[in-house]
C-alpha cells in the first residue's frame, strides 16, 4: 500500500519538476507516515528561494492533492 502511494507521489511531484529544476530547485519525499502525512524536502535553489512556501502551497501541494488525493496533509521539513 505504502509503495503504491509513494509511486503515486512520485508520479505527481514528476509533473512539476521540470519548473523546479528550471529555477536551479528540486523536491524530495522525506517519508509517507501511516496517518498518510507526506514530508517534503525542498532541495538546492528551492530550498532559500523566499518564494519556496508559495511553491509549496500553490504548486506543489495542490499537485499532490489532486494526483494523490489519500494524502492527508503535506509538511515541508526544510
Amino acid at each position: 500500500m505504502m509503495e503504491a502511494l509513494h509511486k503515486k507521489v512520485e508520479e505527481a511531484l514528476d509533473t512539476i519538476r521540470p519548473y523546479l529544476e528550471a529555477d536551479g530547485g528540486n523536491v524530495e519525499v522525506v517519508e509517507i507516515t501511516e496517518g498518510n502525512i507526506l514530508k517534503l524536502a525542498l532541495k538546492g535553489a528551492c530550498k532559500t528561494c523566499n518564494m519556496s512556501q508559495m511553491t509549496m502551497k500553490a504548486g506543489i501541494e495542490e499537485t499532490i492533492k489532486r494526483a494523490v488525493p489519500e494524502i492527508k496533509e503535506i509538511i515541508s521539513v526544510n
